[in-house]
C-alpha cells in the first residue's frame, strides 16, 4: 500500500485522552526511574556506617553503575528499532523494576553493586526508549512540552524517594532495603501495556505500512470521538523503508556531528548531575552533618526538581530550545558552585533547590532536543549512542570527585562540577543545531501556531 503518512497524520491531531493517557504511562516510568535512580546516594552513608565503606568504594559503585547505564542505551538502541517503541519501553522498565527487587536482598558490597549495575542498564535503556517514544507519538509543535510534562509528573520520584529514605533509613540496620524494594514498584506499568500503542512511525520507517496505517486508524477514531472531525492531513514527504540502522550510519556527515554534539550534552550533563546528586549526602556526612540532616537537607533541595520540568515545559516551544539549554547550563554552574561554597543549611538547601530546578529543566530540553537532531531512521541509534556515552563518562566522574575531595577538600568537587556545566553550555552555543524553525513549519502545516 501506499505510505501511512504518519508524521503528519499524527501531527494534525488534537491533544486528547489518547495522548493524556500516553503522557501518564510513560511518566509513571520515569517516576520510578527518577525514585530509583539516586537509591544508592540515599543509602550510601548509612552503609559508611554498617559495612565500613570507604569514599572510594562508594565511588567504585557508583562508577560502575554508570558503565551499566552505558550498556543499557546502547542496547536500548537496538531494542527499540529491533522491538519497536512500546514493547522496548515495557520490557525494560520491567528489568530495571526486577533488578532493583533483586537489591533488597545484597548481602555485601559486591553484590549490590552487581544489582545496580543490572538496575543503571534498565533505567537507561528505559529512558532512551521513552525519550524516542514520545518524540514520535506528539504532535512536533508540542513535544517538547509534554516531553517536560512527562518528566515533571516523573521526577517527583526523587524527592518523593528522597523524603521515603530520610525517613526509613534510619530506622534500623536493614530498613535501608526498603529505598530499594520502593525502586522496584516500577514493574506496575504493565499495567499500562494494553493503553499503549505502537509507535505508527516506527512501523512506517520498516516498511509496515498496512500496520502503521491500522495503529493510525485506531489512534484517530478514539481522537475523532472525543474532539470531532479531524482536518485533513499535509501530504506525506517520501522515506525510504528501512531495515535495523548500522553503527557506521552515525559515520556520515550528516549524522556525526550531532552524535558528537549530543556526547558532549549529555557527557557534562551526567558528570554534572550526578557529580552533585550522588554525591550531596555522603559529602555532608563527610563535613560533619548527621546521616540524617544530610539526606533530609538534599531531600529538601529536590523539591525544585518538579518545577524545573515546568519551567521547561514553558519555554522548550516558545523559544530556541538550544538557547534554552545554554542559559540554563550557565546558571545551573553558578548555583552548582555557590552551593559548595556555603555550609549554612539555609543557604545549602536554597542553592540545591536552584541545581534542582534548573537542572531538571535542563534534562527536560534536552530529552526533546536529541531526537530532534535525527531522523526515524537514525534517531534511536544516535540518541541511544550520545546518552550512552555521556552515562559511560560518569564511569570517571566519581573516582574524580573521590580524588578532589580527598586530595583538595569539599569545595575543590563543586568547582569541578561548575566548570563541567560551563563546558556544555559553551558547546551547545558554538556548535547546537536550531531546531525552532522545523517545529514552525510543521504548526503550520497543522494550522495552529507556535507561541511567541
Amino acid at each position: 500500500m501506499q505510505q501511512a503518512n504518519a508524521l503528519n497524520r499524527l501531527d494534525r491531531l488534537p491533544i486528547s485522552r489518547f495522548h493524556k493517557v500516553t503522557l501518564l504511562a510513560v511518566a509513571f516510568a520515569y517516576f520510578f526511574e527518577f525514585a530509583d535512580i539516586n537509591s544508592f546516594a540515599t543509602t550510601a552513608p548509612k552503609l559508611i556506617k554498617l559495612w565500613g565503606l570507604s569514599v572510594d568504594q562508594v565511588a567504585y559503585v557508583t562508577s560502575l553503575s554508570f558503565v551499566g547505564m552505558f550498556i543499557g542505551a546502547i542496547a536500548a538502541g537496538s531494542l527499540a528499532d529491533r522491538w519497536g517503541r512500546k514493547r522496548a519501553l515495557l520490557w525494560t522498565t520491567l528489568f530495571f523494576g526486577i533488578s532493583s527487587f533483586a537489591a533488597v536482598f545484597s548481602w555485601d558490597l559486591v553484590s549490590l553493586g552487581v544489582f545496580r549495575v543490572l538496575t543503571s542498564a534498565g533505567l537507561s535503556a528505559m529512558t532512551v526508549v521513552g525519550v524516542v517514544y514520545v518524540n514520535e507519538m506528539y504532535p512536533s509543535a508540542t513535544r517538547g512540552k509534554y516531553q517536560a510534562y512527562a518528566i515533571a509528573i516523573g521526577i517527583c520520584g526523587t524527592p518523593v524517594t528522597n523524603l521515603i529514605a530520610s525517613l526509613v533509613v534510619p530506622l534500623n540496620d536493614w530498613s535501608w532495603r526498603l529505598v530499594y524494594l520502593w525502586g522496584s514498584l516500577g514493574i506496575l506499568l504493565v499495567f499500562f501495556a494494553g493503553r499503549l500503542k505502537e509507535s505508527p512511525r516506527w512501523l512506517e520507517s520498516r516498511g509496515e505500512h498496512a500496520a502503521a496505517d491500522a495503529v493510525l486508524r485506531e489512534i484517530e477514531a478514539s481522537v475523532a470521538a472525543e474532539k470531532g472531525p479531524l482536518p485533513e492531513p499535509a501530504p506525506p514527504v517520501t522515506e525510504t523503508p528501512s531495515t535495523k540502522a548500522p553503527l557506521r550510519l552515525l559515520l556520515q556527515k550528516k549524522y556525526l556531528m550531532p552524535t558528537l554534539l549530543l556526547s558532549v550534552l549529555w557527557m557534562t550533563q551526567t558528570i554534572g548531575f550526578f557529580g552533585y546528586s550522588s554525591w550531596a549526602p555522603t559529602l555532608l556526612a563527610k563535613e560533619g552533618f548527621s546521616v540524617e540532616k544530610s539526606v533530609f537537607y538534599v531531600a529538601l533541595t529536590t523539591v525544585g526538581a518538579p518545577l524545573g520540568c515546568y519551567l521547561a515545559s514553558l519555554v522548550t516551544d516558545r523559544f530556541e530550545r538550544k538557547w534554552c539549554l545554554v542559559a540554563f547550563g550557565t546558571v545551573i554552574a553558578a548555583c552548582g558552585l555557590l552551593y559548595g561554597l556555603t555550609f549554612n543549611p539555609v543557604l545549602i538547601i536554597v542553592f540545591g533547590f536552584l541545581v534542582n530546578l534548573f537542572e531538571r529543566g535542563y534534562t527536560a530540553l534536552a530529552y526533546a532536543y536529541s531526537p530532534e537532531l535525527f531522523d526515524t531512521r537514525s534517531r534511536s541509534l544516535g540518541t541511544s549512542v550520545s546518552y550512552g556515552l555521556g552515562r559511560l563518562s560518569n564511569a570517571a566522574g566519581p573516582l574524580i570527585v573521590a580524588s578532589l575531595y580527598t586530595g583538595h577538600g569539599y569545595q575543590s568537587v563543586f568547582y569541578f562540577i561548575a566548570g563541567t556545566w560551563l563546558v556544555g553550555a559553551v558547546a551547545l552555543a558554538a556548535f547546537g543545531t536550531r531546531t525552532r524553525s522545523a517545529r514552525v513549519a510543521a504548526a503550520e502545516r497543522k494550522g495552529v501556531g507556535v507561541p511567541v
